[in-house]
């Protein structure tokens, strides 16, 4: 489930079970509702968001994302209780409980206990594009909530960070094929990427893309030269047909944009 802070009242924060928890109300809210019941006293660590690996989101798409987490408890708190339940979140601020942007599990998180005070947890958090700005794309931070059937809540921010990009994609194609030795090869190509504010596909301007050749009968490319993309996302260089083998477009990515190679064309040289 995302919240945005901007929202002036939003309940059933972490959708657990049917508790019905109002939660990331305006700014400073979940911290007066606390006041009202106690917090459970559970402490969240060892928090690992998708594997510690960055969440790709497509300009539609709604990934599923495994998180494991470990809750520290008293002894006297049953946390695979029906009355208490526990989930991961993701966010964007500079505290969870006035975060511009953050995203709970849907569902709460499985708890098995490894003691009496400790117990290892796992959960899935669902990011839509839907629900993401172009501008959040970036690092953001890990978090949990905890809650109980009496209204108790515990949110604890600051966990770790994980990085939700921009999926990229990349193309390539070298012509004319078959190619005369010593002759011109016009190799093109656009890096786009998804635009979470329109629900679509745009060019990544300006950024370097490697053009990388491997010759036939070989098992590794090696880089010719560096391209700029220009607009629209476009790519576009000549080489000298020299030997058969496969040319294709390599982006190294950025904080906001994953790594993507386009897959190889294949030039014939006679």
């Amino acid at each position: 489930m995302r919240i945005r802070a901007t929202v002036a009242a939003v309940t059933g924060a972490l959708a657990l079970s049917a508790f019905a928890v109002p939660a990331a109300q305006a700014a400073g809210t979940a911290s007066h509702a606390a006041t009202a019941v106690a917090a459970p006293n559970v402490t969240f660590s060892n928090m690992k968001v998708n594997k510690s690996k960055a969440i790709v989101v497509g300009a539609t798409a709604k990934v599923s994302v495994p998180v494991t987490y470990t809750l520290t408890h008293p002894a006297s708190l049953d946390v695979t209780s029906d009355k208490f339940n526990s989930g991961p979140l993701i966010y964007v601020g500079t505290k969870v409980t006035s975060a511009t942007n953050i995203f709970i599990s849907d569902d709460p998180g499985t708890c098995t206990d490894a003691s009496t005070t400790v117990a290892n947890c796992t959960a899935v958090l669902k990011v839509s594009a839907a629900d993401l700005l172009n501008s959040e794309a970036g690092t953001w931070k890990e978090g949990g909530l905890a809650v109980t059937s009496a209204g108790g809540t515990k949110w604890q921010g600051d966990l770790g960070t994980t990085k939700v990009q921009r999926l990229s994609k990349l193309t390539v194609n070298a012509a004319p094929e078959p190619v005369k030795k010593g002759r011109t090869i016009t190799v093109t190509g656009a890096l786009t990427r998804a635009d979470w504010d329109s629900g679509k596909y745009s060019g990544y301007v300006g950024q370097p893309v490697k053009l990388q050749f491997k010759k036939k009968g070989a098992t590794t490319y090696t880089t010719v030269k560096t391209v700029k993309t220009t607009s629209g996302g476009a790519l576009k260089t000549t080489v000298t047909a020299s030997v058969d083998g496969t040319y294709r477009y390599a982006f190294a990515g950025t904080s906001t944009t994953p790594a993507v190679n386009a897959t190889g064309d294949y030039i014939d040289v006679r």
